[in-house]
C-alpha cells in the first residue's frame, strides 16, 4: 500500500480582527509631511483591505493518519495536533496549538512537516530561515525612521496574507546570528505567548496586531543553542531518523509530491518502484528529494518512464569539492 500526498482538508472559517481600524486612521493622519512614503502606503493599504482575516479549522477530523504514514518518525507532533482538533472539532471554539520545536539532524524533513501540517489544516504557510538573519528585525519589524525599513515577517503574513491562523515556520532557531543591538530572537518571546501575541507590535507599522492565533512550528538541530525561557514556550520533539521501512514511506511520498506537481509527472506510474524505493532507504529526506527529481529527468533522458536503481544518485550532501592549484 502506497501513500498518496496529504490532501488540503475543507476548513471551516470564521473572521478574526488582526488589528483596529479607528488606530490606523489615527496614525495615518498623524504623520508628518516628512514621514516615510512605505509607511503611508502601508497604512493606506492597511485600511483598504480591512482588518478581517480567515481563521480556519478542519470541519472533521483530517487525515492525520494519512501524514503519519508519510512521515512516520513525526508521529508524535502529529497525535498531539489529532487530540486538539478533536477538542474543537462540532464547536465554536478555535484550534489552538502550543508553538511546536522539532529537533533532529538536518535534511530530516521538519519544514516539510510544517509546510504539510497548514495544508493538511487548510491554512497558509509562511517560512522565515533564522540562520540568515543578522538582525533582529526580520521578524518584527524595522522603524520606519530607517532607510529602506519595512514591517516584519509577521505583519506581511497577518496584514498582507488571507489567514488570521497561518502556520509560520521558524527555521534553524538555535542558528539565528545578530550583533549586540539586536536579538533575531527578541520578538518570539512575545510571539510565542498567547497573551502578548494578541497586541504584537510591529516597529514599522507601530500598530497592534493580533498574531495570537498563529501556530508556530521552530526547528533546530541543537537545543542547547536556544535560550531556556524560549524552550518552556514550546512543546519539544525530538525526532529520529526514520526506519528503513519508514524511509521507503517517505520517499513514495515525495515522489508522489514531485510527480502530482507537474505536468510530466503523469508520465509515470504513481508508485515508485522496488529498486528505487531500495535505493533510498538509506538517505535523508532532503537528498531524496533531490535523488528523485534528478532521476525523473535520468529516465527520461534514457526514454524511460519510470524511474530504475541506477537513475537515484546520492551524493548525501558532499557536492563540494576542495579548491587546488
Amino acid at each position: 500500500m502506497t501513500t498518496a500526498m496529504v490532501k488540503q482538508e475543507i476548513a471551516v472559517a470564521s473572521f478574526s480582527k488582526v488589528y483596529d481600524l479607528e488606530r490606523v486612521e489615527t496614525a495615518l493622519n498623524d504623520l508628518s509631511e516628512g514621514s516615510s512614503e512605505a509607511l503611508r502606503a502601508t497604512y493606506e493599504k492597511m485600511l483598504k483591505t480591512g482588518n478581517l482575516r480567515f481563521c480556519v479549522k478542519p470541519n472533521r477530523m483530517p487525515s492525520i493518519d494519512d501524514l503519519v504514514e508519510a512521515l512516520p518518525n513525526f508521529s508524535e507532533p502529529l497525535d498531539d495536533v489529532r487530540k486538539q482538533v478533536a477538542l474543537c472539532l462540532e464547536t465554536e471554539d478555535r484550534l489552538e496549538l502550543m508553538p511546536i520545536l522539532l529537533l533532529g539532524d538536518p535534511g530530516i524533513g521538519k519544514t516539510h512537516f510544517a509546510k504539510q501540517l497548514a495544508r493538511l489544516l487548510g491554512t497558509s504557510y509562511h517560512y522565515v530561515a533564522m540562520s540568515s538573519l543578522t538582525a533582529g528585525w526580520i521578524l518584527s519589524g524595522a522603524s520606519s525612521q530607517w532607510k529602506n525599513a519595512k514591517p516584519g515577517k509577521v505583519f506581511e503574513a497577518l496584514v498582507h496574507g488571507s489567514y488570521a491562523n497561518p502556520v509560520i515556520a521558524v527555521d534553524e532557531i538555535d542558528k539565528a546570528t545578530g550583533d549586540s543591538q539586536y536579538d533575531p530572537l527578541g520578538a518570539l518571546y512575545a510571539l510565542l505567548e498567547h497573551d502578548t501575541a494578541e497586541t504584537f507590535i510591529d516597529e514599522f507599522a507601530e500598530i497592534p496586531i493580533n498574531a495570537g492565533h498563529v501556530i508556530w512550528i521552530a526547528t533546530a538541530n541543537d537545543e542547547r543553542g536556544i535560550p531556556e525561557p524560549l524552550l518552556n514556550r514550546m512543546n519539544v520533539y525530538e525526532i529520529p531518523p526514520p526506519d528503513h521501512e519508514g524511509a521507503r514511506r517517505i520517499a513514495q511520498s515525495i515522489y508522489d509530491e514531485i510527480r502530482s506537481a507537474h505536468g510530466w509527472g503523469q508520465r509515470f506510474p504513481a508508485e515508485l518502484g522496488e529498486p528505487a524505493l531500495d535505493a533510498l532507504k538509506h538517505a535523508s529526506p532532503r537528498e531524496m528529494r533531490r535523488a528523485i527529481l534528478n532521476g525523473f529527468g535520468a529516465a527520461r533522458i534514457d526514454g524511460r518512464d519510470w524511474i530504475d536503481a541506477g537513475d537515484i544518485r546520492l551524493d548525501h550532501g558532499n557536492r563540494r569539492k576542495p579548491i587546488g592549484f
